[in-house]
């Protein structure tokens, strides 16, 4: 894999990271990638609207990952207080996945977190069923936590369930 370079997404940057985030969360573009959610949920990952949101709200930021200049992934660090930032939205194009950008990415959040925020410590929440991912992340250092939280199985903005039975496991990381 060539050098990834991280950037702070701008609102320039809204269509192309949108397109990126619904390929690899969802639908049969998502099933090239192995950490996509098209077997639990149907719909959208995520709009426009709420990744402007993002852009616009200081205490969150989107981190771009570009390789020769293409935009092959992103990930969000949200400020929670009191030294606790949020990593969410991790994403690596399904056709790059499984090359070290995810790791990659990770990284540039756990550093923005402490750089940006004051960060001490980096949460997460995956939804329990994948345990694949979870695992994943905790080869990352991440630890469940025990705390669960609920999905919002009837908010259409955040997908279709296949399921009502999904939810989040919260996992945690010291910095």
């Amino acid at each position: 894999m060539s050098e990834a370079t991280f950037r702070p997404a701008a609102p320039d940057d809204v269509p192309a990271l949108h397109r990126l985030i619904e390929s690899a969360y969802r639908g049969d573009s998502a099933k090239a990638g192995w950490t996509h959610e098209a077997d639990l949920l149907d719909g959208q990952r995520t709009d426009e609207a709420e990744l402007r949101d993002i852009l616009t709200d200081a205490s969150r930021v989107i981190l771009l990952a570009e390789v020769e200049g293409v935009l092959t992934g992103c990930v969000q660090v949200a400020d929670q207080g009191q030294g606790l930032s949020y990593l969410g939205l991790l994403t690596v194009d399904p056709g790059r996945q499984a090359g070290g950008l995810g790791r990659l990415l990770i990284d540039a959040a756990e550093a923005e977190a402490a750089a940006r925020f004051a960060a001490t410590r980096m949460e997460m929440t995956v939804i329990r069923q994948r345990a694949e991912l979870i695992a994943w992340y905790e080869r990352r250092g991440y630890g469940l936590t025990g705390e669960t939280r609920p999905f919002p199985v009837d908010d259409e903005r955040f997908g279709l369930p296949r399921t009502r039975e999904l939810e989040f496991v919260v996992l945690e990381k010291t910095l």
